[in-house]
């Protein structure tokens, strides 16, 4: 138990939680409140720990009133769709070889007509069928919704109106996305059987821009895990194992191939955690970036939408369909986003988290500091420490001088309330009326038992550890004069906890594989709204290795 954890010497009692109930006109049983003894008794250490900070009178929360109610009025933004020609692509004699292609590769072959989007629509429908009973990563097929699209972006094409790299692609939503005519499930039992009768901003721009919608894929219980309430999505590397989450569905049908590419959400790992199980690219955008109307809220302050793709051009194809503000989510901007794939990203002051990499990142993958590193881990961590190292090589082969970085040094864990608290509020009901008895996963660490717990958060220390959360943006914003974007493990350096806490965007891609044979990743993070850089340097490193062009074998059909 770390240092932080320590419970206090006067731990809080189930007899303690049941007195306070009544203040609160909540009922628990014996074993819920036995249940969430640990996580109150935890929460009291966080408590002291926000206590220890000092913030002086000056330092506000994060948290901005805004007088004007949301608006069906959209902001223009600027949209363009740079995509290059790949020489010599023509249309395989097996259509469904063409399942892992990115959508660069499938626009290309929509838009010169050698495939038709409903020949792709049902490749991609069929293989839905015959793989979802192994994977379990769909909730709903849109089939008919998805044919009806399908024949008319072929119509169009035909006509000679082509919307653009998206037009005619199938992709599938994560199903806390709202469409209409079909449920909306959130992946929970007690809401199996939801429609909600509207399209979410995110599938209605990716509908204008001619996407074919074939699916509603899973996500772990009110977006946290891979355990849904048709069972638990496997990673199709390895389907002894899930797919992580929450956007389990959308991670593990694109690397299966069963979609052309999906939307996710992120708000504490989300897209990074099941694209790195999974073995795809990730973009989680900057906060504020993409209206989440019609999407599931779970943290106002957190939630982020982005693309699951098999490539970072592939992800900033879609980024540049779906982002920018709609009148109807206040949270969104409208900063400007220009992509050019042909942009030469040694330009940019590019930086690495020297904690986070065998030896400090020392120059050269072969140097003692390095090599000294690496024996001292255990053998699946030594090598994906190889892999995070040879990604700085591959950067420094490419002519950049690396400047290693330091994050802000904040114990994080305490800031966990901020989410659970604004989760809690979002599922009051689902607390209030036992609905958390009927979902499948029942673990001290599952939203049940952390809703319940979160009932006992004083409103004072939900706003001191947002008043925290303050001071952790002002340090981020100081790292960020440094460098444009950085590098980091995935899951090292505390970045992943901290950047969805600052609201700074990462691409997360793969980097190499365990001895398993399963996929690990790295991460790319940039400046706030600078989605266009962070892109550039992800793809440079991805162009320059070949991890992304594998895919799952498969064999279990």
């Amino acid at each position: 138990m770390a240092e932080h954890d320590q419970p206090p010497e006067t731990p809080v009692t189930a007899e303690a939680v049941a007195a306070a109930e009544g203040l609160f006109g909540l009922t628990f049983t014996d074993d819920e409140r036995s249940q969430m003894l640990e996580e109150l008794n935890k929460k009291v250490g966080h408590y002291e720990t926000l206590r220890s900070v000092p913030l002086e009178n000056q330092v506000a929360p994060p948290l901005y009133f805004n007088p004007q109610l949301p608006q069906a009025r959209a902001l223009d933004v600027l949209r363009s769709f740079p995509v290059r020609d790949t020489a010599g692509l023509t249309r395989p004699a097996d259509l469904e070889n063409m399942a892992f292609w990115p959508v660069t590769h499938l626009a290309q072959m929509i838009r010169t007509r050698q495939v038709t989007s409903v020949e792709l629509t049902e490749m991609y429908l069929a293989r839905l069928k015959r793989f979802d009973r192994h994977l379990e990563c769909v909730v709903t097929l849109t089939e008919d919704l998805a044919m009806r699209q399908a024949q008319q972006a072929d119509t169009e094409i035909a006509a000679g109106h082509y919307r653009g790299p998206l037009h005619g692609i199938p992709w599938g939503a994560k199903d806390l996305l709202s469409a209409r005519s079909y449920p909306t499930t959130w992946g929970a039992m007690p809401f199996r059987d939801q429609f909600i009768d509207q399209d979410a901003t995110v599938v209605q721009r990716l509908t204008e821009a001619g996407a074919v919608l074939v699916a509603k894929l899973t996500l772990g219980a009110l977006a946290y895990g891979d355990i849904w309430f048709g069972g638990k999505t496997k990673n199709p590397w390895d389907l002894s194992e899930g797919s992580s989450g929450s956007s389990a569905g959308s991670a593990s049908a694109t690397a299966a191939g069963l979609v052309g590419f999906s939307i996710g959400t992120e708000t504490l790992g989300s897209i990074v955690s099941p694209s790195t199980r999974c073995g795809v690219t990730g973009l989680r955008p900057t906060f504020g970036r993409v209206s989440r109307y019609g999407a599931m809220m779970l943290s106002w302050s957190m939630d982020k939408i982005g693309p699951i793709c098999r490539t970072v051009e592939d992800c900033a194809l879609v980024f540049d369909t779906i982002y920018g503000p709609d009148g109807l989510d206040l949270s969104v901007t409208d900063h400007p986003f220009v992509w050019n794939p042909d942009r030469d990203h040694t330009s940019l002051r590019i930086g690495y988290v020297r904690s986070a990499f065998p030896g400090g990142g020392s120059d050269g993958a072969v140097s003692e500091a390095v090599l000294q590193a690496l024996r001292e881990m255990e053998a699946e961590a030594r090598l994906t420490a190889t892999h995070d190292a040879r990604v700085l090589d591959v950067l420094r082969s490419q002519g950049i001088d690396l400047i290693p970085i330091d994050l802000p040094d904040y114990n994080l864990e305490p800031l966990f309330m901020i989410l659970v608290a604004e989760a809690a509020a979002s599922f009051d009901e689902v607390t209030r009326l036992n609905l958390d008895d009927t979902m499948q996963w029942q673990a001290p660490e599952a939203w049940p038992n952390l809703f319940r717990a979160a009932r006992l958060i004083p409103a004072v220390e939900y706003i001191q550890a947002n008043r925290m959360r303050t001071l952790v943006m002002q340090a981020m914003a100081a790292v960020m004069e440094q460098v444009d974007v950085f590098v980091v493990p995935s899951f090292g350096g505390n970045a992943l906890t901290l950047t969805n806490l600052t609201g700074h965007p990462a691409v997360v891609l793969p980097h190499g594989f365990t001895e398993r044979g399963t996929p690990t990743s790295i991460t790319f993070i940039g400046g706030l709204y600078q989605e266009a850089d962070v892109l550039a340097v992800a793809k440079a490193y991805q162009d320059a290795t070949e991890f992304h062009t594998q895919h799952p074998p498969l064999h279990f059909e």
